[in-house]
């Protein structure tokens, strides 16, 4: 689908070069001469290199159309995660390095949606929340005031994350899978 450049936003997948590119940072520029122009900086899906790239405002850029599935987490091998579309039971699996730092968050039935470009899965895209349980955290120190102080805490999946000082060991809190920090205590 072609889209003018002055509609390319963060996040979008571009089809540039004979690529797959993902938009990192956008800026738009109209300088007091010459007309105005989308500064964009991009990183290619598949090469993992990175471009910026100059379009004008006129030019027209090829956006990567996806599909977009529900499907539910199964479990996971040495290199995988698998996963089943509930409606019809068909199993797939993705490598973990598509999925990256965010699959330790994944649990048995999570509902996730897998984003595909020609057949290939490129994103898996969790809830925008998850519970999880705190293994272990530091002890707070006395004294620190609470707007400023987070203390290190370990999750039962193993990811390491801030947290408030009233949080301990064993408590059950929210994580936001966008940027996997705490949200709220249960």
């Amino acid at each position: 689908m072609k889209i003018n450049a002055g509609e390319i936003r963060v996040g979008m997948l571009l089809e540039y070069k004979n690529d797959l590119w993902q938009v990192l940072k956008t800026q738009h520029v109209k300088p007091g001469k010459g007309g105005a122009f989308a500064q964009v900086e991009m990183k290619s899906l598949n090469k993992n290199t990175k471009l910026n790239e100059r379009f004008r405002s006129s030019e027209n850029v090829e956006k990567a159309s996806l599909d977009e599935i529900n499907y539910n987490y199964l479990y996971e091998d040495e290199g995988n995660y698998f996963f089943i579309e509930p409606k019809s039971f068909e199993q797939i699996n993705i490598k973990k390095d598509v999925v990256g730092e965010k699959g330790k968050l994944l649990t048995e039935n999570l509902e996730v949606t897998v984003s595909f470009y020609n057949n290939i899965p490129i994103f898996v895209n969790l809830p925008n929340q998850v519970k999880c349980k705190i293994e272990k955290t530091d002890v707070a120190l006395k004294g620190q005031t609470v707007s400023s102080s987070y203390k290190p805490a370990t999750l039962d999946n193993g990811l390491n994350i801030q947290v408030p000082p009233f949080i301990e060991a064993g408590d059950e809190i929210i994580v936001d899978t966008r940027n996997l920090e705490y949200l709220k205590k249960i």
